[in-house]
């Protein structure tokens, strides 16, 4: 996938902590100053740009309005962890929403989705493709279904070293000389957080000519 991802809390977000229960927060104790870090070892789950939805017509080659015969979206994404296991096990459901047109008839059609676990913005870890089946009853314009896509990520991986974790939540001192630095702009830092940051996307796997459409209509 070459295309940018609606998800960015892992991709430029690293001073977020993608992944994260909730924000970093920042302590005061003193003249101390410090970072706590929440994070969750469940990966961030989201549809990449682009794949959100599919539009397929009746003829190769046409793409006008006339020749228009299914368009579906993919909505109400919504995920399940477990993540007090060593293979943390993350589940993303969603809703695919389908409109014909032409209502003439009973009529089946099957939109082929994938998923996918990214690791660190970039590194495909695993990728499955599923199909979700759409129902029109005969008169039907619309009809919608529900799918699921699950996927296993090691607890390891998606842990912070120690020494990182006390680099980023250690109290400073207002004397201090990285006092008024970020932690996580440290390179190296941000590379260990983008290394243990991980995603479970989901989307239509779409054909070269129906992703260019989505991108340039």
């Amino acid at each position: 996938m070459t295309n940018r991802f609606r998800l960015l809390t892992a991709l430029g977000m690293g001073l977020a902590l993608a992944g994260c229960k909730s924000d970093g927060e920042l302590v005061v104790s003193g003249n101390a100053v410090g970072i706590t870090a929440v994070r969750t070892a469940c990966p961030a789950v989201g549809i990449p740009d682009y794949t959100g939805d599919i539009t397929v017509f009746r003829n190769t080659g046409t793409k006008t309005q006339a020749d228009l015969d299914v368009t579906a979206a993919i909505t109400n994404l919504t995920s399940t962890c477990s993540e007090d296991v060593e293979r943390v096990y993350s589940e993303a459901s969603f809703d695919v929403v389908a409109r014909r047109s032409d209502v003439r008839g009973a009529r089946t059609v099957e939109l082929p989705y994938f998923s996918t676990v990214l690791r660190g913005g970039s590194a495909v870890v695993t990728k499955r493709v599923g199909t979700v089946t759409l129902t029109f009853a005969d008169g039907q314009e619309r009809a919608s279904a529900s799918a699921k896509a699950g996927a296993f990520v090691n607890r390891a991986d998606a842990t912070l070293p120690a020494d990182v974790r006390e680099r980023i939540t250690r109290k400073r001192e207002a004397g201090d000389p990285d006092a008024a630095l970020d932690p996580l702009a440290d390179p190296e830092v941000r590379a260990a957080v983008q290394r243990a940051t991980f995603e479970l996307l989901v989307g239509f796997q779409l054909t070269e000519d129906q992703l260019r459409y989505n991108v340039t209509r």
